[in-house]
């Protein structure tokens, strides 16, 4: 057992021992997954197909990547290496980025199941996937081929994969600057998936069946199709882009935005932040449930007198003197127990001091006003005049006090 396959075996009883937990069949093709459809292993293992040579692994992206460190001399040729379902970060400046990096003398491989349209239109090329709109895992399950390499070292070997192999290929390509190094044969039919397009003093290899190169594959004695492509690049440095930073100036993030115009000025900014708590602080408090304001509750008000004295005008009116004459009388008791709290049952000379006394009248002028009432009041019938000097008397009694 040579050192490569002995080390796919140590990875492979690794995966066996790590958990038990269920098996997670979505293409990821992440670095650090070891599930299935992840690129752990080749991730890992990229370095001892090149002689060990360094492999740096982007954490930013490419086209910012280049602007710290760029390979273009003899001592510093680089591979560029992509391996992903879809290369969403490279946009058409970093595309450009990379088309410069081949041209100076670096190499780029990419494989992807979707390639965007400003690569495919920076390189001249168009694609066809028969299977885009597969998405289900048991439909995944069922898609199978063969791959085939034109090397003539390896133009004998056929290459089987049993399931997830997309019938992606390369339906147009101009042939004066790219060349045809790998094909699949999916329903019995043979299509290019594997080219190679010069561009200056590189070249960029793109491949259209990213899943040959995941975990599933190399663990299942398929790796020396992987390791095969991956012949055709120079022993050189990595660049391993795992595609998971956008460019720092890209054009989303370079949309006008009138915060970052707030964040410029100190003092707008801190205006803007007052502004936005103190809104937050006011819907906070003002969430709660107002509570309705409490109606005051009048005191009940005493209508007795007023009826009274209604009725008495009535009665005044009809000129039924003794009437009007019980019923100012009445009025005036009503008067005296509410106003000055005293007890009307007997009009005797106790009674008679303590309203002299409450009211502020004298006392002869209180008891002259009684004893009209009580004479008054045993008449069974009353004279107008008698009426006028009792109604007389009780006005001028109240409005001494």
């Amino acid at each position: 057992m040579n050192t490569k396959n002995y080390i796919l075996f140590l990875l492979f009883i690794s995966l066996i021992f790590t958990g038990c937990k269920k098996t997670d069949w979505k293409e990821n093709y992440r670095e650090q997954s070891k599930a299935p459809f992840g690129t752990y292993i080749i991730h890992n293992e990229i370095t001892g197909l090149y002689n060990g040579n360094e492999k740096v692994y982007l954490k930013k992206n490419i086209s910012d990547f280049f602007n710290e460190i760029y390979y273009d001399n003899d001592a510093g040729y680089a591979n560029y290496i992509c391996i992903k379902s879809s290369a969403n970060k490279l946009d058409k400046r970093s595309i450009n980025k990379l088309l410069k990096f081949v041209f100076a003398g670096n190499d780029a491989f990419i494989s992807l199941n979707h390639f965007s349209e400003n690569l495919k239109k920076s390189l001249n090329i168009s694609t066809d996937n028969l299977d885009k709109n597969t998405y289900a895992l048991q439909e995944l399950k069922n898609l199978k081929g063969s791959l085939y390499l034109k090397n003539d070292q390896f133009k004998d070997s056929v290459f089987k994969f049993e399931r997830n192999i997309r019938r992606h290929y390369f339906s147009k390509f101009d042939s004066l600057t790219t060349i045809v190094l790998g094909t699949q044969k999916i329903n019995h039919e043979k299509q290019p998936n594997f080219i190679k397009v010069y561009h200056g003093k590189g070249a960029i290899y793109l491949h259209t069946q990213p899943i040959v190169f995941t975990n599933y594959y190399l663990l299942n004695k398929k790796g020396t199709y992987a390791s095969n492509i991956f012949s055709y690049l120079p022993d050189r440095t990595i660049l391993w882009d795992p595609q998971v930073k956008s460019r720092k100036n890209s054009t989303d993030k370079n949309k006008k935005s009138v915060f970052k115009f707030f964040n410029k000025h100190t003092s707008l900014k801190w205006s803007l932040h007052i502004a936005f708590w103190g809104l937050l602080l006011f819907i906070l408090f003002n969430a709660r449930r107002k509570q309705r304001v409490v109606p005051t509750i009048e005191k009940l008000k005493n209508s007795t007198s007023d009826f009274t004295h209604t009725i008495a005008n009535l009665y005044l009116k009809e000129e039924n003197h003794k009437n009007l004459v019980t019923k100012k009388i009445t009025y005036f008791l009503e008067k005296v127990r509410t106003k000055y709290l005293i007890n009307t049952n007997n009009l005797n000379s106790v009674f008679i001091e303590k309203l002299a006394s409450k009211s502020g009248n004298k006392l002869s002028t209180t008891r002259y006003l009684i004893n009209t009432i009580i004479a008054v009041n045993k008449k069974s019938n009353c004279k107008q005049d008698e009426l006028m000097r009792l109604n007389t008397l009780i006005e001028n009694f109240f409005e001494n006090n």
